[in-house]
């Protein structure tokens, strides 16, 4: 009973994330938010696509590189996690550079 109400509000999220960029595509928001929705939804690809573009949008969307981040360590991808954490980080959002120095992986 739980999991349709919660595809179903998923599905209705993704449609107001895809009728907002459509409305906005030079806005970074709405693609950061459906990659959320698509992480959440176990698709990784997409999700890593619309961040990529979020960051391309706006350099400085320090939510949007951490979330980079995290993924590029789920695929260990230290490199790239380290890039996206350190321009989280230079722009307010520390949170994925202390879980990478937490866990003693190195840039």
């Amino acid at each position: 009973l739980i999991d349709p109400a919660l595809d179903h509000d998923t599905r209705t999220q993704i449609a107001e994330q895809r009728a907002w960029i459509e409305r906005e595509p030079a806005n970074p928001h709405p693609y950061y938010h459906l990659a959320q929705l698509y992480r959440v939804a176990s698709r990784p690809e997409e999700a890593l696509g619309l961040l990529l573009e979020a960051v391309r949008l706006d350099p400085a969307f320090a939510d949007a590189h951490a979330a980079l981040a995290e993924m590029y360590v789920v695929r260990a991808d230290y490199p790239a996690a380290w890039r996206h954490a350190a321009a989280a980080e230079h722009h307010g959002n520390s949170a994925a550079a202390d879980m990478l120095r937490r866990y003693g992986i190195k840039p």
